[in-house]
């Protein structure tokens, strides 16, 4: 599992500029990224769940609800301070130029939701992408889910979703299919915290997250509680990190005056039971088709 969650956290790194810079200058630059990998609970799961909850936020920071082999999901600080909640799907071994994957093996847009907007990235892998202008508040409990159908031995479709609390109701964010060996969402499911600003100043700031309530299902009828999870980072030499248990779910802290006093990097961490009332009930569509 740890080898899938470094692979994909590494993913979003610019590794040339990492390798051209030192560790200690690396630290000065920006906040460690932190992340959470979650034992699993479901083998290769169509459905996670979980509730995100940012304590401390700064322009320039990605705050990753579900992470898992193919994508992940959660939301943004721009470095304007403009906050989106942001939807992408990987292609499989295509390089860093968008333009040069072939037709045929493009991550291809099924459907979006309204008020989505969609495109192609590169520089981290390449796939699709979709953006939502959401002014979410520090504090606030926001709740994520991703839904994965095998189409084929070769194609997966990956729907995301966040529950809008200024309209009370669930937004779809797109509906992506990609090039996935016939895997679902995987064994490697994570959740992350990362200052992408990087601009010195950055580091200085502390970043804090709960990840709440987390669950897979392989039906999409009987869930099963993500309540173990390891504490990673990736290789920027900081020491100003730390993670530990909360009610039903996690944390993690990066930067500023953070202190490495609840755990130890690469350790494991266990919550208390997890009960599913926590959940939100279900998109009506996916209720529907559950029927």
């Amino acid at each position: 599992m740890l080898k899938t969650i470094t692979t994909a956290i590494l993913s979003l790194c610019i590794i040339s500029q990492a390798q051209a810079i030192s560790g200690p200058e690396l630290a000065k630059r920006q906040c460690r990224s932190v992340h959470l990998g979650y034992k699993k609970s479901v083998n290769d799961p169509s459905y996670a769940y979980i509730d995100l909850k940012v304590d401390k936020s700064a322009p320039g920071t990605y705050f990753c609800a579900l992470g898992f082999h193919m994508g992940y999901l959660g939301m943004q600080e721009l470095p304007n301070g403009k906050k989106v909640v942001i939807f992408s799907i990987w292609e499989p071994n295509h390089g860093q130029n968008p333009k040069a994957v072939p037709e045929d093996r493009r991550t291809k847009l099924i459907r979006k939701g309204e008020g989505v907007r969609t495109g192609r990235f590169g520089n981290e892998g390449t796939g699709g992408q979709s953006f939502y202008n959401y002014d979410w508040k520090v504090g606030e409990s926001v709740s994520f889910l991703v839904k994965s159908q095998r189409i084929n031995d070769a194609a997966t479709r990956y729907t995301g979703y966040f529950f809008n609390n200024q309209s009370q109701q669930w937004q779809l964010m797109t509906e992506f299919q990609t090039l996935a060996k016939g895997k679902q969402l995987g064994n490697g499911i994570y959740s992350f915290v990362e200052d992408f600003r990087r601009n010195y100043e950055s580091a200085k700031i502390s970043r804090r997250a709960q990840y709440l309530n987390a669950y897979a299902s392989a039906d999409g009828k009987t869930w099963k509680p993500m309540t173990n999870a390891r504490f990673t980072a990736d290789n920027t030499p900081s020491e100003n990190v730390d993670a530990g248990p909360v009610k039903q779910g996690f944390f993690l802290q990066t930067g500023g005056e953070t202190t490495q006093t609840t755990t130890k990097l690469w350790q494991g961490m266990e919550t208390n039971t997890v009960p599913q009332t926590a959940m939100k009930p279900l998109p009506k569509e996916i209720q529907d088709s559950l029927k």
